[in-house]
């Protein structure tokens, strides 16, 4: 049982209880359908919990060097690296550090394939490709709007593959359905297909959102076995990031002020969405508060306004049990996957301290903020 007032305002909590269920369920689905499942480290890199993490898998995926050393070096693995461009600079980080390295386009990989080659190709090389098919609603995280940088179209490669290329990789998906991925699929061997018996591997990405309670993770598993058949040759890779830490932690903070502006109350807290919840007003989506509720005529009614300067800086509204006051403790739910990760020190706002509520019933305290951290950033 969890001590809320044992942790310190506002603080990220995850919890290894809920982490090592969405591990079981992906360790499952990897070895009943003969794939290879990396976690997406642009989701979640909180390495002093890689150890739990390689109980159940065994590699990451990377969007720039410092992924990639994070990986190498924390998780003990060599990272698969996909960025939208590279500097010569960056290939050579990603040499040491990298099994696999997909290029964004043709031209990229033609101006670093012979540093590839004087590494005595010990990288595998992909491409990543376009299937120009949209499931994702929200045009900020659709890779395959109109006019996207990110990946090759059919028509730009024709009927050949360069030389040197041994895998194609498309991540075109956004917590996405299994049902999202057969129709994705079908749209890439509609395009691709002519190169699938060709290549070594096949990166289906992210965005697949497996640990949702509402995922169909059998019919995944049917899948991906289903394709496997049809395409042996193939190694078959899918990178998660959300799915990982999906509901396995939340964010703690305190209200410190209440304002009431012509009748719209607004309960100011010890932490900022643009700061530390920035997918909240991006994406947008509205958050769950634990024991809030839809607004009700009934309830007493709040905005939750976060504490920088910024005139968006809220979500709102929810109602409560009862009216809320400076010092209770509000906790957002689902706050692991792409917050840590994402977050600013804007303002000089504090970060939130990180936490692990272990599964011994212990909260452990992996790293706390200061002055210095951001007088450092500036430096």
């Amino acid at each position: 049982m969890i001590d809320i007032q044992s942790i310190p305002s506002p603080c990220y909590v995850l919890e290894e209880r809920l982490l090592r269920r969405n591990l079981e369920l992906i360790k499952r689905v990897k070895e009943r359908a003969g794939v290879e499942i990396i976690l997406a480290l642009k989701a979640f890199a909180l390495w002093k919990t890689f150890p739990v993490v390689r109980e159940y898998i065994s590699c990451a995926t990377a969007s720039s060097v410092h992924e990639a050393r994070l990986v190498f070096e924390e998780m003990g693995s060599r990272a698969h690296a996909c960025s939208p461009a590279y500097t010569e600079k960056d290939i050579a980080g990603l040499l040491q550090y990298s099994s696999h390295i997909t290029f964004n386009s043709v031209r990229q990989f033609n101006q670093m394939y012979h540093l590839v080659k004087a590494d005595g190709n010990r990288v595998s090389c992909g491409l990543r490709i376009n299937p120009e098919y949209s499931v994702v609603k929200t045009a900020l995280y659709d890779p395959c709007m109109t006019g996207s940088r990110l990946g090759v179209t059919s028509d730009m490669l024709r009927n050949s593959l360069p030389e040197g290329i041994e895998g194609l990789h498309f991540h075109a998906l956004c917590e996405s359905s299994s049902y999202d991925l057969a129709n994705m699929l079908e749209a890439v061997e509609k395009r691709f297909g002519h190169f699938l018996p060709y290549v070594k591997w096949l990166n289906m990405g992210g965005g697949h959102l497996m640990t949702h309670e509402d995922y169909d993770a059998d019919h995944l598993i049917a899948l991906l076995v289903s394709f496997r058949a049809k395409y042996p040759n193939l190694q078959i890779i899918l990178e998660p990031g959300s799915a990982f830490v999906w509901r396995t932690g939340f964010l703690l903070t305190t209200v410190v002020d209440i304002v009431d502006n012509r009748g719209i109350r607004t309960a100011i807290i010890d932490a900022s969405f643009t700061c530390h919840m920035p997918d909240c007003l991006e994406m947008p989506y509205r958050p769950t508060i634990r024991d809030a509720m839809e607004p009700a005529p009934d309830k007493p009614a709040y905005r939750i306004g976060g504490c920088s300067c910024l005139s968006g800086d809220y979500m709102g509204d929810w109602s409560f049990k009862s009216p809320l006051k400076t010092g209770d403790r509000l906790i957002f739910e689902d706050m692991i996957h792409y917050t840590i990760v994402k977050t600013t020190m804007f303002n000089g706002i504090p970060h939130p301290s990180i936490a692990v509520w272990t599964a011994a019933d212990e909260l452990k305290i992996l790293r706390t903020f200061s002055y210095e951290d951001y007088r450092d950033r500036m430096d």
